[in-house]
């Protein structure tokens, strides 16, 4: 689990509190996946539950400390080793939204490819500039958030190759009609 592993990860440089936990893993992602800091002190109360941390105390502003125990420095340690699985994959909303509205009647699937086509783009957009914006820094801090925005840029590039492929099977199969690039006023002569 991602978020249970991240907090281990984290508390492997120092004993850190759930506040300076959330502010550190939004630094090393890029605040592209905030974190809701009761979801940082239920992960951290499972994770002491677990005996894969430790409460230090508190430090003077009576925030609780917490450490990585040697069986959470073998948890993060294996974790990191291994590759993630792809035994279950993740649900996707889109995939699921696309196989509904195919069955549903009355649906204007192609209408749905194209809203969904140009919010990708937008994204994918303001993600490459970001990308280009933050590349221009070599920080680590910088090389951290590159990998997520790489990521993401690369899923809605995917994204967007699977919505032409939607489209077409809905081509290939007569559900719509082929598509074809304005030639303009001198092809018409």
């Amino acid at each position: 689990m991602a978020i249970r592993h991240s907090i281990l990860a984290l508390l492997q440089d120092k004993a850190r509190y759930g506040y300076e936990l959330r502010s550190e893993f939004e630094a090393r992602t890029g605040a592209v996946w905030p974190l809701n800091i009761g979801q940082v002190y239920s992960t951290l109360d499972r994770l002491e539950r677990d005996g894969l941390v430790t409460r230090e105390g508190a430090d003077g502003e009576g925030h609780v400390i917490y450490s990585l125990s040697p069986a959470g420095r073998d948890e993060i340690g294996g974790w990191l080793s291994t590759a993630v699985g792809r035994e279950a994959p993740p649900r996707n909303e889109l995939a699921i939204k696309l196989s509904l509205a195919a069955t549903l009647p009355g649906t204007d699937l192609p209408a749905i490819i194209q809203e969904q086509r140009g919010a990708s783009l937008a994204k994918l957009q303001e993600l490459s500039q970001l990308r280009k914006d933050v590349s221009g820094a070599p920080r680590t801090a910088d090389t951290a958030r590159l990998i997520v925005l790489d990521s993401l840029v690369f899923q809605l590039e995917a994204e967007l190759r699977w919505l032409d492929l939607c489209e077409a099977r809905l081509v290939h199969t007569g559900q719509i009609a082929a598509v074809l690039p304005d030639a303009g006023p001198a092809a018409a002569g």
